[in-house]
């Protein structure tokens, strides 16, 4: 969700908040930072570390007098005239509005084996690790772009960490859409299971197991869902 509107174009920096998404031209660059005229009484000032979420050596890199820029508001003294502004888009939810329980619409952007980082609108992606993922502990079964709904497990505010769990409602997608097995597909696994305890031959369906290797057999009747490749 947008957190910041262009719709009401403000008039004096009086009317300016933070948060506040303007449009702007690069009046002037310094070494420090550059100035940005947003169409009121004063210019901005994007500060040097303002420029990126990454380090930046020279201004001079990253922007250009004349040059047209989307810029939000950090900070604003009506009395002395003085705005702060970032090139760094701010997050949809600010840390101190955090707290453990609360639930919400994430996106995965990235899959690890130990789990999935998921992007919930905070500063920093949170960690789903794979014990809290419950009976379905498989991150394989997720990819980048995936929306999941998860619940924040435990902050670390001084280490801008967020540990999440799956949300109880939550189902990964390949799950949703495995079709419950058959009673003779039920039969024919509980018939595999018991040959196995007693130690004699797997028994092979005629028409799924003909010609296979066990572990091939294995694989396809698994109850586990098959891995995505």
């Amino acid at each position: 969700m947008e957190p910041t509107k262009t719709e009401a174009q403000p008039t004096s920096i009086a009317e300016l908040r933070p948060k506040m998404r303007l449009e702007g031209v690069v009046r002037k660059v310094e070494l420090y930072g550059a100035f940005v005229d947003i169409g009121l009484e004063r210019d901005g000032l994007i500060h040097i570390s303002q420029l990126s979420d990454k380090p930046v050596s020279r201004v001079a890199d990253v922007v250009r007098e004349g040059q047209k820029v989307t810029v939000w508001v950090t900070q604003v003294d009506p009395r002395q005239g003085r705005v702060a502004l970032t090139l760094v888009k701010p997050p949809d939810v600010e840390w101190k509005n955090l707290e453990e329980g609360q639930t919400y619409t994430g996106r995965v952007v990235r899959v690890e084996r130990y789990g999935l980082f998921v992007d919930i609108g905070a500063e920093r992606p949170g960690l789903l690790h794979v014990r809290e993922m419950g009976k379905f502990n498989r991150p394989d079964m997720y990819r980048v772009g995936d929306e999941i709904e998860v619940r924040i497990l435990q902050l670390d505010r001084r280490k801008k960490r967020i540990d999440l769990a799956l949300a109880e409602a939550e189902m990964p997608p390949e799950e949703r859409e495995e079709p419950l097995p058959s009673p003779i597909e039920l039969a024919f696994r509980r018939a595999m299971e018991e040959a196995r305890r007693q130690g004699k031959a797997l028994p092979i369906s005629a028409d799924k197991g003909r010609g296979r290797h066990p572990a091939e057999q294995d694989e396809i009747l698994s109850p586990t869902p098959r891995q995505i490749r």
